[in-house]
């Protein structure tokens, strides 16, 4: 887009897009409370908050591309991890991961308005990462909400960053993946930073794609050192 044009499209970005995203946040966070204190909770969470996503994404707006949802078993619980670097990632994994899922997110969180009262009430995992003995009780427990095909997905760079490459990876989902014998599943997006880079309130429209990796079997997540499970996640999350 030409830089005047860019000038312009954050009218529309400051005018339209956080106001209605901000508004349309409460609602379906006060939609999803409803529901999840009427005993529909697991329905509120597949249909009703993937609208969250979808819904930024098209007043940005935002073409969304897939590739490789072949590999997917649905039936499957998996350990997902994605790269990070923007906001945006987290509005298309949660509009278009074809799974019910849990995230892991760092508990500061918790205290943002509306979305940190919604995600601990439908089940999310918040971790604090500077008590690591209350982060691993916390992952711990986490692995009993991982049955009947739901996966839990982390970011494991932990934080949005700028420029190309992968930051260093923390080392949780790859025990958890190895602790309960589950499969990995890399997640590529390629496109978000493009759409909002890290640390920056500038929005464009643009295209996201979403490239789903073949999962590391169970087996190759058990026979494997966690440093070693970590090195072939990378391999896999490459996005150049």
């Amino acid at each position: 887009m030409k830089k005047g044009l860019s000038h312009l499209f954050q009218v529309y970005t400051w005018l339209i897009i956080f106001p209605l995203a901000w508004l349309w946040t409460a609602f379906i966070a006060i939609i999803v409370i409803v529901l999840t204190w009427l005993g529909a909770g697991a329905w509120a969470d597949k249909y009703v908050a993937r609208l969250w996503g979808r819904f930024i994404l098209w007043i940005t707006p935002v073409r969304i591309k897939i590739a490789n949802m072949d590999v997917i078993d649905k039936n499957q619980s998996y350990v997902i991890v994605a790269n990070h670097q923007s906001t945006y990632d987290i509005l298309v994994l949660y509009g278009y991961l074809p799974m019910a899922f849990k995230w892991v997110m760092k508990i500061e969180l918790r205290k943002v308005p509306f979305i940190g009262y919604t995600c601990a009430l439908m089940g999310h995992i918040y971790v604090d990462r500077k008590n690591r003995q209350a982060a691993q009780k916390t992952m711990q427990q986490a692995g009993a909400k991982l049955t009947g095909g739901i996966s839990v997905l982390f970011f494991p760079e932990g934080t949005r960053h700028t420029g190309t490459g992968l930051l260093p990876f923390k080392k949780g989902a790859f025990k958890m993946a190895q602790s309960l014998g589950l499969p990995i599943l890399p997640v590529i997006i390629k496109g978000a930073e493009q759409v909002m880079p890290a640390k920056s309130l500038r929005i464009l429209p643009g295209t996201i794609e979403l490239v789903f990796q073949p999962p590391i079997s169970a087996e190759t997540v058990k026979g494997k050192s966690t440093d070693d499970l970590i090195q072939l996640s990378r391999s896999l999350l490459h996005t150049e």
